[in-house]
């Protein structure tokens, strides 16, 4: 970029003094100054023309006509080297404004590429957060469901106990239980023979009482007589 920028100001040097101070602040119009060297050219050759055809009239006619040529020469190099100082100027001007464009394009992609190195950082963080809380959460439920197998584990040990206690107690009891049971069906048993010694004595006939001693017997009752015969 250093080496553009002086050759831009070393270009400016060969440029008219009335062109230099537009060409530092990039007001030159290259088309305009064109036009004008043309229209100097044009003017160098008309002058030449007119020399030459006064030289004929003049007695040293070779003379004159050197004098012209070198006249003309002289004019035409200086008008060349203003075309070649412009060309030179505006080919440097538009590799100097590619140059600024091909670093404008490198400062962008630097940008771009160091916030995608900060997205990119940024969404590792992330992932690295996500993933940490992730794996504590996945802690945190292994050990609610350790902790909730071990309840349900200590529930079927407690009532397995229990009932173990239960049938152990049932075992201890079966033979007082037993002997209530065989108990109850004896005093049940009693009791339904005393109904039923009781029910039959109600519905036996009564039989006369037996005499008291040394008390006559009662006449026996005496037969009913047979009817007449008539």
């Amino acid at each position: 970029m250093k080496n553009i920028v002086f050759a831009l100001l070393t270009g400016l040097a060969a440029l008219p003094l009335w062109a230099q101070s537009d060409a530092t602040t990039g007001g030159t119009n290259f088309e305009v100054e064109r036009a004008r060297l043309a229209q100097e050219r044009k003017d160098v050759d008309s002058r030449f023309a007119t020399e030459q055809a006064a030289c004929y009239k003049k007695f040293a006619v070779e003379d004159c006509l050197q004098d012209s040529r070198r006249r003309r020469r002289t004019a035409t190099d200086n008008i060349k080297r203003q075309e070649a100082s412009m060309n030179d100027f505006e080919r440097k001007r538009r590799a100097a404004a590619e140059l600024d464009k091909l670093e404008q394009q490198k400062a962008d992609q630097r940008a771009q590429d160091a916030q995608a190195k900060r997205d990119d950082a940024m969404k590792s963080q992330q992932d690295r957060e996500q993933r940490a809380a992730d794996h504590a959460a996945s802690r945190a439920q292994t050990a609610s469901e350790a902790a909730q197998r071990q309840r349900q584990f200590d529930d079927k040990q407690r009532a397995h106990a229990e009932e173990q206690a239960k049938a152990a107690q049932r075992r201890a009891e079966a033979p007082a239980a037993r002997a209530e049971y065989e108990q109850r069906l004896k005093k049940a048993e009693e009791h339904r023979a005393e109904l039923e010694k009781r029910n039959a004595a109600r519905t036996k006939p009564r039989s006369a009482p037996l005499p008291t001693p040394g008390e006559p017997s009662a006449p026996a009752p005496a037969s009913p007589a047979a009817p007449a015969t008539p």
